[in-house]
């Protein structure tokens, strides 16, 4: 490992048995395809590379999930889809026992998997829940938050499926259930568990679902995708297809850091070299980076995007782990075709 990045000089797909992809900014945004993404998952998956789509998104069950990836051109099946109610209504189960009511704040999806582990769906705090699931769904408003307030401040367990502080959709970012979790936080000083990323969670069920030994995780965002994947222990790809950008890799907390980086989900079918060190730079493909009084230099006439941003985080984080990290107001954004 340098810097946190590692190299692989065979494509990804063949290096690993089973990946752990993102759905939103990996896959598609919306409900628009991102590019590359069908024929690249595709060709891993008919290369042997078992697919697991993992996401922190609770409002909608495996089933639709597994309809639009197939509508997509994206092989999929309700079997191959984790997602964060399925976690949530896991975590719920390591400290209740079936029968135990649980007030659920979200979609159906997440009340068919708590209702799945064994649990007794209520929708009021004077039913004296054990715990409150909550979940994004765009019904969710002031009521079902109000009685979620209710039921945490009188003891109940309150577990989230994920912390998302935003949702990427087609016209841009909304509140995600992070936003819809804070206002229940704020109301009750409780802080809730989280079943979804950046906790590992949903990937070691993933994992343990398929039986897989060499697992890789794909997400587009370095605080819950590539935070997961480190807490974790599984090595990372960062596809710059939607909410982190190349310069938030330049930049990361070494909590956050990618392993592998990649403009998209081709990166799957790509050998990923590993940048060295030589005469003060750090080269890969033929560009390089280096770091000289907290200024970040970079030479990109050789090499792709890729390769410079690679030698970018190189120095970067190198410099970073060192003590004298880089002036960040110097960081340009930079350009991966």
């Amino acid at each position: 490992m340098t810097a946190g990045l590692l190299g692989c000089d065979r494509p990804l797909a063949e290096a690993y048995d089973v990946a752990l992809v993102d759905l939103d900014g990996v896959t598609y945004m919306g409900h628009k395809p991102i590019p590359h993404a069908s024929e690249s998952l595709t060709a891993a998956h008919d290369g042997g590379l078992r697919i697991v789509f993992v996401t922190n998104n609770a409002s909608r069950s495996p089933a639709t999930v597994a309809d639009q990836l197939v509508e997509l051109g994206i092989p999929a099946t309700p079997e191959g889809v984790m997602t964060a109610s399925q976690a949530a209504a896991g975590l719920l189960a390591t400290r209740l026992a079936p029968g135990a009511k649980v007030l659920v704040v979200g979609t159906d999806a997440l009340r068919e998997a708590v209702t799945s582990e064994g649990f007794v769906v209520v929708d009021s705090a004077d039913d004296h829940p054990d715990a409150v699931a909550q979940g994004y769904g765009p019904q969710v408003g002031w009521p079902q938050l109000a009685e979620a307030a209710y039921a945490v401040a009188r003891g109940a367990w309150h577990v989230a499926s994920n912390l998302d502080k935003s949702l990427p959709t087609a016209r841009g970012f909304a509140p995600g259930n992070g936003a819809l979790v804070l206002a229940v936080q704020a109301a009750t000083g409780v802080v809730p568990d989280s079943a979804g990323k950046p906790e590992p969670t949903l990937y070691r069920i993933a994992v343990e679902r398929v039986g897989g030994t060499r697992p890789l995780v794909v997400g587009d965002r370095l605080d819950t995708d590539l935070a997961g994947a480190r807490a974790g222990g599984y090595p990372g790809l960062h596809v710059l297809t939607g909410v982190s950008t190349p310069r938030d890799d330049v930049l990361a907390d070494p909590r956050y850091r990618p392993s592998f980086i990649g403009a998209d989900l081709r990166a799957l079918l790509e050998p990923h070299p590993l940048p060295q060190r030589a005469d003060g730079w750090w080269t890969c493909g033929g560009a390089a980076a280096r770091v000289v009084d907290a200024q970040l230099d970079l030479d990109g006439r050789g090499g792709s995007g890729v390769d410079l941003l690679r030698a970018a985080c190189a120095a970067a984080w190198e410099a970073a782990d060192e003590g004298r990290p880089v002036d960040a107001a110097h960081v340009p954004e930079l350009h991966v075709a």
